[in-house]
């Protein structure tokens, strides 16, 4: 596929998918749309990518009957901490190369910290807005844990697919 936004419209329609029918536990969630977040072009301004993930929020929680904007509220979170995030893990040579994020520019670990970082951001906002204070924290804590350990690997594999293999590599 040479549409990538072909392919954010799959993803999108997967996640509401998995949202919607395999609900496991009230302890479990997997949410990868961070990762869909992580994958934007680094060559456009912070402003679309907030709107960009407010949209894939909203498209979420549209088809999920979730409340409208819970998805959107903590996506855009992590669409503005995301540059600070990737400036924090992968360092500014990222920036001053010009280029996007992939695996097989910084390597996996860098993409797996940076993952691991934003998937958590967007747990703990959607976690704690979702429960509006009526759970005990520990039930929150162990959504957020156990999602997180599930969320990371699928979101790692999503970034795969999103990203572009490159002959050069560095660390």
């Amino acid at each position: 596929m040479k549409q990538p936004w072909l392919r954010y419209l799959l993803l999108l329609c997967a996640q509401v998918l998995l949202w919607n029918f395999f609900n496991f536990s009230q302890f479990l969630m997997i949410a990868y749309l961070p990762a869909l977040v992580l994958c934007l072009s680094l060559r456009r301004s912070s402003a679309r990518d907030m709107i960009l993930a407010f949209a894939f929020g909203f498209f979420c929680d549209f088809f999920c009957g979730a409340p409208l904007g819970l998805s959107s509220f903590a996506l855009v979170a992590v669409a503005a901490l995301r540059r600070p995030v990737i400036m924090l893990v992968m360092g500014s040579e990222v920036f001053s190369r010009g280029e996007d994020v992939s695996p097989y520019r910084q390597g996996w670990n860098k993409i797996a910290v940076t993952t691991i970082i934003l998937t958590l951001i967007f747990l703990i906002i959607y976690v704690c807005i979702d429960s509006a204070g009526t759970r005990a924290f520990w039930v929150d804590l162990v959504k957020v844990g156990a999602s997180l350990l599930l969320s990371t690997p699928i979101s790692l594999y999503i970034i795969e697919l999103l990203s572009h293999k490159q002959e050069s590599k560095w660390k």
